[in-house]
C-alpha cells in the first residue's frame, strides 16, 4: 500500500512540476552588440550576441519549449537568431524587433 502511494504523490509532483515549468516567464534577450547594450538596455533581459545565441542560450536554457523572445536595433539581427535557434530545435522563439518595439510589445502585455 505504500508503495502505491509514493507512485501517485510521485507522478502529481512531477506533474505539478511540468506545469510550472511550462508556465514560467517568457525570456528576452537583447541580441546587439555590447556598445549598443551599454547605450540604451532594458532592465533585467540577458544580452547575448545574436552570432552567439545558440551556444548562449542553450547554456542557460536547454529546455527547447522555453518561449524566448529576441530583440536588437531593427529586427534584422533578432531574425538571424531566431532561425539559428529553431535550427537548434528551440520552439517557441519570437523576433520582437527593434528594441522601441520590444518595450511597446512589453508594455501592453504588463
Amino acid at each position: 500500500m505504500n508503495f502505491r502511494i509514493f507512485i501517485k504523490t510521485s507522478l502529481l509532483l512531477i506533474t505539478i512540476c511540468i506545469s510550472l515549468a511550462s508556465n514560467a516567464e517568457a525570456i528576452w534577450v537583447d541580441v546587439r552588440s555590447v556598445a549598443e547594450h551599454s547605450i540604451d538596455k532594458i532592465e533585467g533581459d540577458i544580452r547575448i550576441s545574436h552570432s552567439d545565441i545558440v551556444q548562449g542560450l542553450s547554456e542557460k536554457f536547454p529546455n527547447k519549449s522555453t518561449e524566448i523572445h529576441l530583440y536588437c536595433r531593427s529586427g534584422a539581427r533578432a531574425g538571424k537568431a531566431m532561425y539559428a535557434l529553431e535550427q537548434a530545435g528551440y520552439k517557441n522563439v519570437s523576433n520582437a524587433g527593434g528594441i522601441d518595439a520590444a518595450r511597446k510589445e512589453r508594455s501592453l502585455n504588463k
